[in-house]
């Protein structure tokens, strides 16, 4: 396994050299924060820009503000190639350090680390991917998927289908597509799907992608071109996605009826399709562009100062500030750790009390530097362990993302009971699974 050791605030010059010893050095007076990430493989098209996001929105908070609370950040990617198996390597290799929160970037790596942080107690931050059900804190006391899970995003997408086809009852007899990564991440939908489809009278034609048949996908597109879906649904990932998007172009599948979930809306997954990709549409809920003050700040701080892997051009794409959102809610964590603990130095323990009590609101945005970059994060509390914040549709312009719709709610009532089943099964499931007895904080 590739291990690549970041510090916040040095060059990328001297990270490799300085990493074993600033990980020994810093461990008394500095947080650990290790990022999970893949910058080579077949997925390393959408997990550069990510990985660039989450480093420099800390790597700035360390060169600005000289850390959170006084306390510098000590920050080390493991590159995992988006490999389970290395994922849980990764795991193994940094849990010795005590990290604050550990950020997998894989549904199939969230999986299987699932069960090991209650017994190493380290919390999992799963932003918007992973097991949907682990929204129940409950049962998951230390996973945590704001702003929204895979299920409230599938019925974001319903909701906005809906609403062009004059309602969801208008999709009785039709047919929905559903292209997917064959894969934990790709499958985790489908449940909520075919619960659609059963209670608006629709068909569902499933079109699994195997990782080998990424950047090819004739099969299926003939599959859709003979289907001919009323509506597309994607849950694709890396070259899946702008070869997903070229396809459809090149089989005249009309463009505006194709949506992708917010992982198959990067700026790279829109230009594969050239410009017969106009009016592809996906979900979002972070801002676009480089027009926000913290933004600025990283590129000040960061990017200008040659301590960013982020190509100039390509600084506060889609997918680069929404690993800035990821590390915004790692850092608001260990703000509400500091807080409940008392201490600067957090544990992992304290960060799991910081993430219990999540409350980004609007003015916190805004004092952050992000007027308009996102919705609140509100009621994560002990029960329920993501907020299901709402999330906008995209649309591609031909050589831009473009925000076309208002917020648009999560149908909660729909998702909650699902959420409460699915978390149930899996604690049934798994033999031994530990009750609760992390107590709740009063603020949460």
């Amino acid at each position: 396994m590739k291990a690549r050791h970041l510090l916040v605030g040095m060059t990328c010059a001297s990270l490799l050299g300085a990493a074993v010893l600033t990980g020994t050095a810093q461990a008394q007076d500095s947080i650990y924060v290790p990022l999970l990430t893949y910058r080579t493989g077949p997925f390393a098209g959408s997990g550069i820009p990510i990985a660039n996001g989450m480093h420099d929105y800390l790597a700035m908070l360390n060169e600005r503000d000289g850390g959170i609370g006084g306390v510098k950040l000590n920050v080390e990617e493991c590159e995992t190639g988006y490999d389970t198996k290395k994922g849980v390597e990764c795991w193994e290799s940094v849990k010795g350090k005590k990290p604050a929160v550990v950020n997998p970037y894989s549904t199939g790596i969230t999986l299987q680390i699932i069960p090991k942080a209650a017994v190493d107690k380290i919390p999992i931050l799963s932003m918007a991917y992973g097991l949907s059900a682990s929204a129940i804190g409950e049962k998951f006391p230390w996973i945590f998927n704001p702003p929204a899970t895979y299920w409230d995003g599938l019925s974001m997408i319903m909701r906005y289908i809906g609403g062009k086809e004059g309602g969801l009852d208008k999709l009785k007899g039709k047919t929905i597509g559903f292209i997917f990564l064959e894969s934990g991440y790709g499958r985790e939908p489908l449940p909520l799907l075919h619960e659609f489809a059963k209670d608006y009278g629709f068909t569902v034609k499933e079109y699994s992608v195997a990782g080998k048949e990424m950047q090819d996908q004739s099969a299926q597109w003939l599959a859709v071109r003979r289907d001919r879906p009323a509506w597309m649904i994607m849950w694709g990932w890396g070259a899946m996605n702008p070869t997903a998007v070229k396809r459809a172009a090149e089989n005249g599948y009309p463009m505006d009826h194709f949506v992708g979930i917010w992982w198959s809306g990067s700026d790279d997954d829109g230009r594969g399709g050239g410009e017969a990709a106009k009016g592809y549409l996906s979900l979002n809920f972070n801002g676009l562009g480089s027009n926000f003050p913290a933004l600025n700040d990283i590129k000040k701080h960061v990017v200008d100062k040659g301590k960013s892997q982020v190509e100039k051009d390509k600084f506060g794409e889609n997918f680069y500030n929404r690993g800035v959102y990821n590390s915004v809610l790692v850092a608001e964590a260990i703000r509400n750790a500091q807080k409940l603990s008392g201490k600067k130095v957090v544990t992992g323990e304290d960060v799991r009390r910081g993430l219990e009590t999540l409350n980004i609101s609007e003015a916190r945005w805004k004092e952050l530097g992000f007027p308009n970059f996102a919705a609140p994060i509100s009621g994560v509390n002990c029960t329920d362990h993501n907020g299901h914040a709402p999330a906008y549709m995209q649309q591609w312009d031909g050589t831009k993302w473009v925000k076309i719709s208002d917020w648009i709610q999560p149908m909660k009532d729909k998702v909650r009971p699902l959420l409460d089943a699915a978390a149930t099964e899996y604690v049934e499931k798994n033999t031994g699974w530990p009750k609760r007895t992390e107590p709740c904080d009063k603020s949460s």
